[in-house]
């Protein structure tokens, strides 16, 4: 073919992919992604909406679930949750994360051992378009740092087939690797024998959890094809799971490699041209700086990033009655561009992470979250550093518990103001809202299923009779029926505002460091929000913006959205 006629010089991922694996393997590459995009693009048309600059708005917020949170008798679990969906958050939500619902060995999903399937206990990809179907955006996770053990991908690496005898990173001899930065406290390799004889396998997250090598071309396209598949099956944001973690380079921490940006380019690039209406978003459970790193030039990598440093923020503010960290904090974010936003939550299916914490909270006050945690039932996680040493990582607890005061009973209305001030804080901010399936119908932990598997994550993962549930939302009086109703509220009067879109300005105040205060507006369509939260035990004196109204006292964990013209929720 005549180099001047070739799609891949012509292509955005020719100069990426040369990054990577230099000119002679990046020329026929580029031309394979070119024609693999031409292919998908043809068989699947975007939608005809696309990024002006980011299709989102303010009455974008994501569920985050499993497949089989919601579970009824002979019953696809899929299927379930789709039906109790369109029940209850048709209006409430507009998309839902479903977390991995491919066959899966260990870790609750993330072991996936085929990334085209849907596993048969969850149900199949009918049951996933039904879902798509009632209405609701879909996030699907793109767990491409690692594989089963016991996958397909993995057996033909034992078996030493010559396509797969570098699928995965392998280490020869005893090198260095303590300048490897890690979230668990295991062995970082593990040992397999093979047919060609014992290899030493990376192994970042468990040893059932094989890191994938992307030194090898053929990796880089079968997770291409991994994610138009999720592309032409409905997804609409594609969450890429623990992607910091992806490039090994000995010697180096292994963490934020160059090479890994490079990668989430090229995947940004294949969605640009093959699907443009997926957004990408990054996963990385590290310091701020780091994260916000992942939104790249604001038009090259991912649209939106996890804002990891929300959870143990808030926490912290809750349990101290101030809020002066968080307003600090949430006062310096900012993003690359418009086409940019965060991803705006307070826990998820894994516990709160510290590192996002570090820089921001002093170590004493990390260290007083961790007591915390332990007294009110809760776990801990750790990590190991370079040198021989744990530190804790994650902070393992239902939030609602952790939020808490410990050994002290309370009036529901309490306890449910409280938890929803909290999430207030969430809706407030620039960004797109994710809340976790327990939080939005007022779970409590899980602690025996932690004893039972010896997994701390599992505290906050329990699975709900869907009967059981349905009868405890019909109970005005009971927790769940007023948390989900004050989260339903919140979530209504926030789509209804323009106030609230991920472009419209944000400006975090200092009225008082017991109220996390933030103003909200749209310039263009003259609405404006004066967002206060109460995040302590007094009753607090607020003095106002003349516009906002006379001077008000906020009660104990009481949440304010005052509009133009004031407007009590």
């Amino acid at each position: 073919m005549d180099a001047g006629n070739d799609p891949g010089e012509q292509s955005p991922f020719l100069a990426l992919l040369t990054a990577l694996y230099g000119s002679d393997v990046a020329r026929p590459l580029a031309t394979t992604l070119a024609g693999r995009c031409e292919q998908h693009r043809a068989a699947h048309p975007a939608p005809a909406a696309t990024r002006q600059p980011l299709p989102l708005t303010q009455a974008d917020a994501l569920l985050i679930a499993y497949a089989d949170h919601v579970q009824a008798p002979d019953e696809a679990p899929l299927r379930t949750l789709a039906d109790f969906a369109q029940r209850h958050l048709r209006g409430v939500v507009s998309g839902i994360h479903l977390l991995p619902f491919y066959p899966s060995s260990s870790d609750d999903g993330f072991a996936v051992k085929d990334f085209f399937a849907v596993a048969p206990e969850y149900g199949t990809w009918d049951d996933i378009a039904h879902l798509r179907a009632t209405g609701f955006d879909l996030m699907f996770d793109g767990v491409f740092n690692h594989a089963s053990a016991q996958g397909d991908w993995f057996r033909q690496f034992l078996a030493d087939a010559p396509a797969y005898r570098d699928f995965f990173v392998t280490v020869e001899g005893k090198p260095d690797l303590s300048a490897v930065i890690r979230p668990r406290a295991l062995p970082l390799l593990t040992e397999f024998a093979t047919a060609a004889g014992p290899r030493q396998v990376w192994t970042t997250f468990s040893a059932d959890q094989v890191d994938l090598n992307f030194r090898e071309p053929a990796v880089l396209l079968a997770v291409v094809e991994a994610m138009l598949c999720y592309a032409a099956r409905g997804a609409r944001f594609l969450r890429l799971d623990a992607i910091a973690f992806l490039w090994k380079e000995i010697g180096t921490s292994c963490l934020h490699r160059p090479q890994t940006h490079v990668i989430i380019r090229l995947l940004r690039a294949v969605l640009d041209a093959a699907a443009p209406h997926v957004l990408l978003i990054t996963e990385t459970n590290v310091p701020h700086r780091d994260n916000v790193s992942y939104f790249g030039h604001g038009a090259d990598e991912a649209q939106l990033v996890y804002n990891f440093a929300l959870p143990p923020l808030v926490l912290h503010s809750f349990q101290t009655g101030s809020a002066a960290a968080l307003t600090r904090w949430a006062q310096s974010l900012e993003v690359p561009s418009n086409a940019t936003t965060f991803f705006n939550f307070l826990a998820s299916h894994d516990g709160i992470g510290l590192n996002p914490a570090r820089g921001l909270l002093t170590d004493a006050e990390i260290d007083a979250l961790v007591q915390r945690t332990k007294e009110r039932g809760g776990f801990v996680s750790y990590k190991r550093l370079p040198d021989g040493t744990e530190a804790p990582y994650e902070l393992n607890i239902n939030l609602l518990d952790a939020l808490a005061p410990p050994a002290v009973t309370e009036p529901v209305a309490l306890v449910a103001r409280r938890f929803l001030t909290a999430h207030a804080i969430l809706l407030s901010l620039a960004g797109v809202p994710g809340i976790y399936f327990h939080s939005l119908f007022g779970s409590h932990g899980d602690p025996a299923a932690v004893t039972t598997t010896n997994n701390n994550r599992r505290i906050n993962r329990e699975k709900l009779i869907g009967a059981r549930l349905e009868a405890q939302l019909t109970d005005a009086t009971s927790l769940r029926a007023q948390v989900f109703a004050g989260m339903r509220a919140w979530l209504e009067r926030r789509r209804v505002s323009a106030a609230f879109a991920p472009s419209a300005t944000q400006q975090v105040r200092t009225l008082d460091p017991r109220v996390f205060t933030v103003l909200r507006e749209d310039v263009a369509q003259k609405e404006r929000v004066l967002c206060l939260h109460n995040v302590s035990a007094d009753i607090v004196p607020v003095p106002l913006p003349r516009w906002a109204g006379e001077p008000l006292h906020l009660q104990p964990w009481e949440t304010r959205w005052l509009a133009t013209p004031p407007v009590r929720s």
